[in-house]
């Protein structure tokens, strides 16, 4: 249920009982995180609005970029051209990412509130979005802050309703830009509209003819069809019904009109999600064998509706819970019985979880190490186990880069894998290797620090059952005695626990 113990934790635990731990994690509100809150303080961006963001940020940032481009476009000199202010204004527009991504791992790292952690990076990644696609950097922070962290332990279709309104999945899976053919508007105002939306700055004679003050230049064309089936496409097979759903491509194609409208406003100013009615499809569809009859944005509403409580949505979502908690290849009997609590409970997310924990298959021993951790969930783990101070938590988002799982760096819409094969190669488990060997490298003032004598004072056999314990839960092979016996220095013998197949597990 956590990013893994502390010192200490295991004993708290069964001194409250797991029945309280369990409806303590299940209830994040009411636990103290006030030292987290303080050392989130001063990022300052994580509260901003993506509007504000694009103001003082992203916008000067791309002013800075096009001077540099046409200054190095007027010059045959390579060198680099930037004014003080221009690299004033591009470091800055990378302190909005810096600090959505050390946020991400303090919140990882320190938070007492570790379920609701888990649960965000599995949200996070199970509606994912990529942060090298556009505009989607400049929406991240809303897109977790407000869209993802609230639902979490809420209602799954409040949860599917904030991500569908979100101009981060808007963008990423090219919805904004999804309209109908409208044939009252020619290709030239089309594009003026789009024009308009992203903030751009029409000319007197264009803004007339995006008015209809201005005939068309030339013989009206027929317009294209604009109608991008990407977002509806993923709300089935990935947000809701699972590929095995029972949809069809007619279903996806219908889905695809209903959501037609639902866009950005002034994307590139930081706008919010808005409709446009000019944008829709107005024809009757139907999606999995209901029909909509015209309705504006009120369409998109009921096919969220009809999709979040789709039986085909339940088992989707409960497998995936399931899988992220107990193995690969949950139980069935286990997935069945949480379809069922998100069924009878119209998708309440606490009550799916807590029926997961609770459950025998979660509690069994063979679930003990079961799962490969994720480079998030291994780095994560590692800084817990050791007790690690963080000055900066820039040195563990970079390592997740070197383990190939940065955060929001994830291209497709599938998310990162969260099977053992997705995860355990011989190049992988070196890395991992290297990382430990950094993390307790014993520098005194190192971003991120180990005090290795506190957890191993020598390399002496008592030392290695204390790390055993400690860092490895008290069970170890032989093979793994083996080799922290042949340690010749602390952070060795800790950097060796770290990079053991036991320790690779949750």
């Amino acid at each position: 249920m956590t990013f893994g113990p502390r010192p200490g934790d295991v004993e708290r635990v069964s001194k409250m009982g797991l029945d309280a731990y369990v409806d303590e994690q299940l209830h994040p509100e009411r636990i103290d995180d006030s030292a987290l809150d303080a050392r989130l303080a001063s990022f300052e961006t994580l509260t901003m609005s993506s509007a504000d963001l694009a103001e003082q940020y992203f916008e000067p940032a791309m002013a800075a970029r096009r001077e540099v481009k046409q200054a190095s476009s007027a010059s045959d000199d390579k060198k680099d051209d930037r004014t003080p202010a221009e690299r004033q204004a591009l470091a800055a527009q990378r302190t909005v990412l810096s600090e959505l991504t050390q946020a991400r791992m303090l919140r990882a790292t320190m938070s007492e509130r570790q379920l609701q952690e888990v649960l965000t990076d599995f949200w996070l990644n199970h509606f994912n979005v990529f942060v090298g696609k556009g505009l989607v950097r400049e929406y991240l922070t809303e897109y977790e802050r407000d869209a993802i962290r609230p639902h979490v332990l809420g209602h799954f279709r409040d949860l599917l309703g904030a991500v569908a309104h979100s101009p981060a999945m808007l963008f990423y899976l090219d919805n904004w830009q999804s309209s109908t053919p409208t044939p009252s508007i020619d290709p030239q105002r089309a594009n003026l509209l789009r024009r308009r939306a992203m903030g751009a700055r029409l000319t007197p004679e264009q803004r007339d003819r995006l008015m209809g003050r201005l005939p068309a230049n030339g013989q009206a064309q027929r317009p294209t069809r604009g109608i991008n089936e990407n977002y509806a496409r993923e709300l089935m097979e990935l947000h809701t019904l699972g590929v095995d759903g029972g949809y069809t491509q007619d279903d996806v194609i219908a889905l695809a009109k209903i959501l037609t409208g639902w866009t950005i406003d002034r994307p590139r100013q930081g706008g919010a999600f808005v409709f446009r009615p000019a944008m829709h499809d107005t024809s009757t569809k139907t999606v999995l064998g209901v029909t909509f009859a015209p309705d504006g944005e009120r369409e998109g509403e009921k096919a969220l509706d009809l999709l979040a409580r789709h039986p085909a949505t339940a088992h989707h979502i409960a497998y995936e819970l399931s899988q992220r908690f107990v193995a690969d290849e949950p139980p069935a009997a286990l997935v069945d019985r949480a379809a069922k609590t998100f069924r009878d409970t119209n998708g309440d997310l606490r009550e799916v979880v807590r029926t997961i924990v609770t459950s025998p298959e979660f509690l069994a021993s063979g679930t003990r190490r079961a799962k490969v951790k994720t480079p998030l969930e291994f780095v994560a783990s590692a800084v817990r186990t050791t007790n690690a101070t963080i000055e900066s938590a820039q040195p563990l988002v970079a390592a997740l880069q070197t383990l190939g799982m940065p955060l929001y760096g994830c291209q497709p819409p599938t998310g990162y894998g969260t099977s053992a094969t997705d995860w355990v190669n011989t190049g992988a488990l070196i890395n991992r290797m290297n990382v430990a060997v950094r993390l307790v490298s014993g520098v005194p003032r190192a971003p991120v620090h180990v005090d290795v004598r506190a957890l191993a004072p020598d390399t002496s056999a008592a030392s290695q059952d204390a790390i055993v314990a400690s860092v490895l839960a008290g069970t170890v092979s032989a093979s793994t005695r083996s080799t922290l016996a042949r340690a010749d220095t602390p952070q060795n013998l800790i950097a060796l626990a770290l990079g053991s197949p036991e320790f690779q597990r949750r």
